[in-house]
């Protein structure tokens, strides 16, 4: 049988189906042909009116009907344009509604992963392990102050001074680096002891000289 009939071919390859991207690429592309079509008509018939204008009789019918052709073709060419055109919006529509399906579709099974991964890291933490570290660290900044607090104290200084006292103290203290400073002026302007100026003014009875 095999002799006689041949061998049965194997089915090649099923064709690709068409997407709705190649539609409207292919529809596009009708209707861009159309167009040209339609403006090389436009330039016929202004061309035929342009000699109607200087022709009259049986040359102007003529020309008129030739005119009355492709204006009929004209508005064949421009009511299969606007069917496509129709056709193109509506397929583009569909494909603008698959995409955003395909969108959310993406976004949902993104949301869904990270919702599962986020439920396997919060179960890594524990709140009672959270509350502890909490009360440790409030303990330990506690106990900080507490040490800072004894380290800032000073020996040897009665706790009871009056601050009166102190501000009397320090006023008396003042007149006395002020009376010290006054002695010290006095001091300077009298004779050096060793120049022998106060024996000569103590024997002879006079007045200490003083500097101009």
């Amino acid at each position: 049988m095999r002799r006689i009939f041949g061998k049965k071919k194997k089915a090649g390859p099923a064709a690709p189906k068409p997407s709705l991207d190649d539609a409207i690429a292919k529809s596009d592309g009708r209707i861009t042909s159309l167009d040209e079509k339609i403006k090389k008509l436009n330039a016929e018939i202004r061309g035929y009116t342009q000699q109607l204008k200087r022709v009259k009789g049986a040359a102007a019918r003529g020309i008129k009907q030739r005119a009355v052709q492709a204006l009929k073709r004209k508005k064949m060419y421009e009511q299969q344009r606007d069917s496509l055109m129709n056709s193109n919006f509506n397929m583009e529509q569909t494909n603008f509604a698959l995409e955003t399906v395909k969108d959310t579709q993406t976004t949902v099974s993104a949301m869904k992963t990270a919702a599962t991964t986020l439920a396997v890291e919060q179960k890594k933490i524990s709140l009672d392990e959270i509350e502890d570290m909490q009360d440790d660290l409030a303990d330990l900044m506690e106990e900080s102050e507490e040490i800072q607090e004894m380290m800032g104290r000073s020996y040897g200084v009665a706790g009871d001074i009056d601050e009166d006292d102190l501000e009397a103290e320090l006023a008396g203290l003042e007149e006395e680096w002020d009376a010290e400073e006054e002695a010290d002026g006095a001091s300077y302007l009298l004779p050096d002891a060793g120049t022998g100026e106060m024996d000569d003014v103590a024997a002879g009875g006079g007045a200490v000289p003083v500097a101009a």
